[in-house]
């Protein structure tokens, strides 16, 4: 199914020019995405590290990829040297892993925290306390010189519980204006707050996101793969 750009640029009117749009292109074919590059988009998610690492290759330079997934630390050198994102930093390990590619490759990784503020326990990130003991050592150590802490990412319950929903994107913006006030204050650097899919979008822009990551209304139901 090629991409739906009627539905992409409905969307882009929709969102406020405040609101990054990332493209979930996991699964789909780099024709697919080219559509959507051709009409101007430069921002694509992807969850997998070797679907990723493939198509980077054989698609423009200036796409901006972001890494969606949940990254283990052993493949994160397969990434970084290129990736613009990654959404789902959810250990001091994966952070660590993170800076230490970032010397080897002489570059600084932008990366997202993941806070968990939905009920199912299969979703991964730290809690709100966990997030404070590990921006305190961030902020208290050097050698963390090359990752950027961009901001934080959630991901809601899968609920159809409007309510529930929008309770938990209001607790990610009360933590992410926590975490900014207390330890990024002069780092404009910490501007994102990724939350909100094609599900829960709306609720999550009203609740402050500043990034939205939208797969299924681009592109269609995706294609089973193995993780």
């Amino acid at each position: 199914m090629p991409a739906n750009l009627e539905a992409y640029h409905a969307l882009m009117q929709e969102i406020s020019d405040k609101v990054i749009l990332v493209a979930v292109s996991k699964t789909k074919p780099v024709e697919d995405i080219n559509e959507l590059y051709e009409a101007g988009h430069r921002d694509f998610g992807e969850n997998y590290v070797q679907e990723l690492v493939a198509k980077q290759p054989i698609l423009s330079a200036d796409i901006r990829w972001h890494f969606i997934g949940h990254l283990q630390s052993n493949k994160v050198k397969y990434i970084a040297p290129f990736v613009h994102l990654i959404h789902g930093v959810d250990s001091l390990k994966l952070l660590q892993e993170i800076n230490k590619q970032g010397v080897k490759n002489s570059r600084k990784i932008n990366v997202l925290l993941q806070l968990h503020i939905a009920t199912e326990e299969t979703k991964f990130g730290f809690d709100e306390t966990e997030l404070i003991a590990a921006m305190t050592q961030l902020k208290t150590q050097e050698e963390w010189d090359h990752v950027q802490v961009c901001g934080i990412m959630a991901m809601a319950s899968f609920s159809s519980n409007a309510d529930q929903v929008r309770a938990e994107f209001n607790h990610a913006y009360r933590v992410y204006q926590n975490l900014k006030q207390q330890f990024f204050s002069d780092d404009p650097a910490f501007d994102v707050l990724s939350m909100g899919m094609s599900g829960d979008y709306r609720v999550a822009i009203t609740e402050g996101s500043t990034m939205i990551r939208i797969g299924s209304m681009l592109f269609g139901e995706r294609n089973k793969v193995g993780a």
